[in-house]
C-alpha cells in the first residue's frame, strides 16, 4: 500500500507546522512549504517523512516544484492551503486600506491556492481518497472592523473551496475554520495585546484530523468539525 502524500503550505510555523508534525507522526509523507527557508528546515528537521521545500506560493516555479515533489513521492492525497497573508498591522479600515497591500493579500490567500490546485489536480484525481483543505476564518463570514482585507480574501477562498467541491465531486474539499489561535499572525493582528488565552495550534489540529478521517461531504467546517 502506498504511503499517503500531502502538501502543506505555510508549514514553517503555527498551524501549518503543527499539522505537518501530526501528519508525519501518522505516517504521511509531507511536502512542507514555507517562505523562510531557514525557519522551515529548522522546524521540520526532526520530523520523519517530511520533505522541506522552501517556496513562496505566489511564485509559479515554486508551485511547480511542490507538485513535482509530490509526483516524485508517488502521488498526492492531501493538499492543504494554509499559507495566508494578514495584510497591514495594525489592521486598517477599508477607507484607508492600501490597495497594493490588498493585492498582496489576495495573491497569497486566493490566487496562489487556485494556481497550486490547478497544477495538483491531475495527481489528486488519481488518488483513492483525494482531499483539498483551505484554511478559513470567522472573518470570512462576520463583519469585524479592520478585518475587511483579510476577511474578503478568506470569503473568496471559501467560495473557491465551495465551487471546487461541486466541480470535482470525486474530491473532498473542506474550508476549515480553526478559530482564534496563538500564532504569530494572530499576534500581528493584535499588536501589543496578550493573546495567551488563545489555544496553541497543536490543540486545534485534532479537529482537522478528525475531518480528514471521517471524510464528510465537501463544505465549510469549524474546529469543532460541525457544518456551518
Amino acid at each position: 500500500m502506498r504511503t499517503p502524500v500531502a502538501i502543506v503550505t505555510g508549514a514553517g510555523q503555527g498551524f501549518g507546522l503543527a499539522l505537518t508534525a501530526a501528519l508525519a507522526a501518522a505516517g504521511t509523507t509531507v511536502i512542507a512549504c514555507g517562505r523562510d527557508a531557514d525557519r522551515l528546515r529548522t522546524a521540520t528537521a526532526s520530523l520523519p517523512g517530511v520533505l522541506a521545500v522552501p517556496a513562496d506560493v505566489t511564485d509559479p516555479d515554486a508551485r511547480a516544484a511542490l507538485v513535482d515533489a509530490a509526483r516524485s513521492a508517488g502521488g498526492l492525497d492531501l493538499l492543504v492551503h494554509n499559507a495566508g497573508e494578514l495584510g497591514p498591522s495594525p489592521l486598517p479600515p477599508l477607507a484607508r486600506y492600501p490597495l497594493g497591500a490588498l493585492r498582496a493579500v489576495l495573491e497569497t490567500t486566493v490566487l496562489a491556492p487556485l494556481a497550486l490546485t490547478q497544477l495538483a489536480l491531475p495527481l489528486l484525481r488519481a488518488a483513492a481518497a483525494p482531499t483539498v483543505v483551505t484554511l478559513s476564518s470567522d472573518a470570512a463570514v462576520e463583519a469585524y472592523p479592520g478585518w475587511g482585507g483579510y476577511g474578503l480574501a478568506k470569503a473568496a477562498l471559501d467560495q473557491l473551496a465551495a465551487v471546487l467541491g461541486v466541480e470535482e465531486p470525486a474530491l473532498r474539499v473542506y474550508a476549515f475554520d480553526p478559530g482564534d489561535m496563538r500564532t504569530a499572525m494572530h499576534q500581528r493582528a493584535f499588536p501589543g495585546e496578550d493573546i495567551s488565552d488563545r489555544p496553541e495550534p497543536a490543540m486545534v489540529v485534532p479537529a482537522l484530523l478528525e475531518l480528514l478521517t471521517d471524510r464528510p461531504d465537501s463544505g465549510r467546517y469549524t474546529s469543532a468539525s460541525s457544518r456551518s
